[in-house]
């Protein structure tokens, strides 16, 4: 299979378009079951995946393996808080570029000083002004994206005809993949 450049980055800016959060109206304001909470992160999540057919947001494994490593404070009766469905959230955004050890140690803080509160800064706040970030960021991914393809569009001049495409192709891939390496390998 091969795929042109133009095609490339048209799939990958598409696939950027899929990209969005939960909006705190679409969390019910009622506890959930756990079926009902990977059932709701399924249903607006998993568009965002690689391969929506497949890829798992949140298992019920996950979510008991989340709770047993004091990474999401247990649920209450079996039910599951907007609360938990927001530190449900963070966990999932978080476990592509951080080990679940530094994902801990992030959301702790938060946990302990905002889970559950009623009064002042709560986690819908939080959640709600991190995710009021997430418009611009796409734009500046866009932005950067078609940045990187004029750069890899301008390599490798003098290469035989027949591989000039394949290798413009090879150094965007390149470009892309050093950005998600160097962001993984700087979370930690």
């Amino acid at each position: 299979m091969t795929i042109s450049n133009k095609d490339l980055v048209n799939s990958i800016l598409e696939s950027l378009s899929r990209i969005e959060h939960i909006n705190l109206e679409d969390i019910p304001d009622i506890d959930l079951y756990m079926d009902q909470v990977t059932t709701l992160m399924d249903s607006k999540l998993k568009a965002t995946t690689r391969y929506p057919g497949e890829d798992k947001i949140l298992t019920k494994t996950m979510i008991n393996n989340y709770a047993k490593t004091n990474l999401l404070p247990p649920p209450q009766k079996k039910k599951y808080s907007k609360d938990h469905i927001l530190l449900l959230l963070f966990i999932f955004y978080f476990k592509g570029v951080l080990s679940i050890a530094d994902t801990s140690s992030v959301l702790d803080i938060i946990t302990t000083k905002y889970f559950n509160k009623d009064k002042g800064l709560d986690l819908e706040k939080i959640y709600m002004e991190v995710f009021a970030l997430e418009d611009r960021q796409i734009e500046v991914l866009r932005e950067d994206i078609l940045d990187k393809f004029k750069i890899a569009s301008d390599t490798f001049q003098d290469a035989p005809e027949e591989d000039k495409e394949y290798l413009k192709t090879f150094s965007f891939i390149c470009l892309l993949s050093f950005d998600v390496y160097a962001s993984g390998s700087t979370a930690g």
